[in-house]
């Protein structure tokens, strides 16, 4: 038996469609049904004249993560995809070959395989070494044992010794100077990176990070003292008094795990009056419920998760104060291409 990762698509998008769907596809917009190339020869040879514009080493890495998900994974495989809104890893079992539908709305689900999803684990309940062996940004990759045992765990005991885990099996090219593939991958660890630091900061201080995007943005802040806040953590308005518009209320709910349902919205508006502007953010992310009750809410509400959190920080960090810079210290690099 064998643990895969499955990513859901660019940024996890596909995540919760792969959950309630109970399935996992792979892109191949370009290339039909992947059960017509039975061999690995023939399937890159169809990559490769659907994008010319790949290198070779890119061609063949994409043709064999494609080939593996037709032919190799198997029922009775286990299987993980990633969340980056909730920070969970969706676990599950393998109960379907591979099939084609040619009708999906979406064209990079039109390949796939159905899965039992059996539980969800939390990336900040996983070992450090655990989180860099998830890492990679292949579209599909095996999953060490060591890692497969954390993900499956029923706790992991903080403090235990951390586990060596190898790189992971995947078919990469050969390492080249600098590469686009080189300098997107460093892009991506840099980004898991900086959403772990997020991730760790304590509830007052991920709504200093809130305000502190807000006066990146232009406005000035008012921020809580640690409390009953009656729904509002934080003030922005143009005069840092909240006496002139746009005048925004914020709630920041820092839970790990934990998602906003729609009684909290409800909440949350309960106490607005009308000419208000709500940011409401949450870094467990929102039900779907709770999504709906935002959409016809009577003033502009705006629903923000972990993910959407950690694109505004990068965002706007050029514009961050002094203040805000100290809750997560960052430093720009350049990366030559050429």
């Amino acid at each position: 038996m064998t643990c895969w990762m499955v990513r859901a698509g660019r940024g996890g998008v596909l995540a919760e469609v792969f959950r309630e769907q109970a399935r996992v596809s792979l892109g191949a917009s370009m290339i039909g049904d992947l059960r017509e190339y039975p061999a690995r020869e023939s399937l890159i040879a169809a990559v490769q004249a659907a994008y010319p514009e790949y290198t070779m080493a890119s061609v063949r890495m994409a043709a064999s993560q494609l080939f593996r998900f037709a032919h190799e994974i198997e029922i009775g495989d286990r299987v993980v995809t990633y969340d980056p809104r909730a920070r969970s890893y969706e676990c599950g079992d393998v109960t379907g070959e591979c099939i084609f539908v040619p009708d999906a709305t979406d064209e990079a689900s039109r390949n796939q395989r159905s899965v039992a999803w059996t539980h969800s684990k939390l990336r900040d309940e996983l070992s450090d070494t655990a989180r860099n062996g998830l890492g990679s940004i292949s579209t599909l990759f095996v999953i060490r044992p060591e890692v497969e045992a954390e993900l499956w765990s029923q706790e992991f005991l903080e403090g235990a010794p951390p586990v060596e885990i190898p790189p992971a099996d995947v078919e990469a090219p050969p390492e080249t100077p600098i590469t686009e593939a080189s300098a997107a991958e460093l892009e991506e660890q840099a980004r898991t990176a900086i959403a772990d630091r997020i991730a760790r900061l304590n509830p007052y201080a991920m709504q200093e990070l809130v305000a502190g995007i807000l006066r990146g943005m232009g406005f000035k802040t008012l921020v809580s003292a640690p409390g009953s806040d009656r729904g509002k953590d934080v003030i922005a308005s143009p005069d840092g008094l909240g006496l002139t518009q746009p005048r925004i209320f914020v709630e920041v709910k820092h839970r790990t795990g934990q998602r906003v349902d729609a009684p909290e919205i409800r909440s949350f508006l309960g106490a607005r009056r009308p000419g208000d502007t709500g940011l409401y953010v949450s870094t467990g992310g929102f039900t779907r419920e709770a999504r709906y009750e935002a959409e016809r809410a009577s003033i502009p509400l705006t629903l923000v998760d972990f993910e959407q959190l950690s694109e505004l920080v990068l965002e706007h960090y050029p514009r961050f104060d002094e203040d805000a810079r100290l809750l997560l210290p960052l430093k720009m690099i350049y990366w030559p291409l050429k």
